[in-house]
């Protein structure tokens, strides 16, 4: 009798602590093509350190959320967090200096293996099954299964503790059976349950406690702060890109041998005239014009300059701008007046205060055939 009251001790004791430790999961929501984590705003974040928890840039979670930069977070404000190629593996590929963090699905009513694949980016079954420990006839409502994993930079998210470890084996670290059955695992059973669950605990302890982790939350917010400092030279580093860029064919190019400081923009009166460039030719657009292919894909808002010593005489204008790969071609309209110009894209905005609120940054020579200053502008992208 004494056994057996210690046998039903050490079940309530390991379901109370798997209930624990299951608070502490990544759980995966949405579906294909719309796969997104749920985190709750604590004090003193922002959307860097979110940015950075998550291994996104903070402009891309404002507009997946909808909201601005500018508008400041609340605590207890839910975000969704969107799973990409950036930040979420399912074939187990990270890059130097990350780590990968098990993601989970709780399985529903009736829902089987080929369901959960389907809705998971149709993630291959023996995936789940070798990740789990689990073959598909196995699954149950109520289990915690990994459907992929959170890439996460190591030495600045404090997510990595999570990471590391065998993938969870059915039945631990799962509710694969309701808490009321009458079934009694052996007790032997029971205690080596228990003893891996206390491991586990102890582990999530230690790393929440590790100074490790608190001193790479300090280096992340002193890189916040330098970023800030070092907005007013943001100009020169889209300058150094532009120098960088290819020829057709391979060729190294320079930009021409002109001043470096683009001369003064008047905006022009209203005219039928094409918009001409400082050296008194037309480009109709630009260089870039004839390599442009429309994917289908269009973003609205605000367009802001850079200089650049490239355009003014050639008609090569080049573009930053997020979520869009590197080389592509885009087609900048400005809303107020219809004008277009046609840019290469070099990069992503930088991560910085400058940044917030815009779609794109273009060179001042492509401003300048819009017949746009330095200041922000509407305009619709094409791409």
């Amino acid at each position: 009798m004494r056994s057996k009251v210690v046998v039903v001790s050490l079940i309530s004791l390991l379901f109370m602590k798997t209930v624990h430790a299951q608070s502490d999961e990544l759980n995966v929501q949405g579906q294909t093509g719309n796969l997104y984590l749920q985190h709750a705003v604590v004090a003193k974040e922002t959307w860097y350190s979110i940015g950075r928890l998550y291994n996104l840039p903070p402009a891309t979670l404002a507009t997946y959320n909808k909201l601005a930069m500018t508008q400041p977070l609340s605590i207890g404000q839910q975000l969704q967090i969107p799973l990409t190629a950036v930040n979420f593996s399912q074939n187990g590929l990270k890059a130097a200096g990350e780590s990968l963090v098990p993601l989970y699905y709780i399985i529903q009513e009736k829902e089987w293996m080929y369901r959960i694949s389907v809705n998971h980016n149709k993630v291959p079954i023996t995936s789940l099954e070798k990740w789990n420990n689990i073959n598909k006839d196995q699954v149950r409502p109520g289990m915690h299964i990994i459907v992929g994993y959170l890439k996460v930079k190591t030495a600045l998210s404090a997510l990595a503790t999570k990471a590391g470890g065998a993938p969870v084996a059915a039945g631990t670290g799962t509710l694969a059976k309701p808490a009321d059955k009458t079934e009694k695992p052996a007790e032997s059973a029971a205690k080596q349950a228990e003893k891996t669950t206390d491991k586990t605990t102890d582990k999530t302890v230690q790393r929440v406690d590790k100074p490790a982790e608190k001193m790479a939350e300090k280096a992340a917010d002193k890189m916040d702060k330098a970023a800030e400092k070092t907005a007013d030279k943001m100009d020169k580093t889209a300058d150094k890109q532009v120098e960088k860029t290819e020829k057709p064919g391979g060729t190294t190019i320079a930009p021409p041998a002109t001043t470096n400081v683009a001369p003064a923009i008047t905006k022009p009166a209203a005219t039928t005239t094409p918009p001409v460039s400082s050296s008194g030719k037309s480009f109709n657009g630009g260089f870039f014009k004839s390599d442009f292919s429309d994917g289908g894909k269009s973003a609205e808002g605000a367009a802001g300059t850079f200089k650049s010593s490239s355009g003014w005489q050639d008609g090569k204008y080049y573009a930053l701008m997020n979520n869009v790969p590197v080389g592509a071609i885009v087609r900048v309209t400005v809303s107020s007046s219809g004008k277009i110009v046609y840019a290469k894209v070099l990069g992503q905005l930088p991560d910085m205060k400058e940044s917030v609120g815009l779609t794109i940054r273009i060179s001042n020579a492509a401003a300048s055939e819009l017949g746009e200053g330095d200041g922000k502008f509407n305009v619709t992208v094409r791409y």
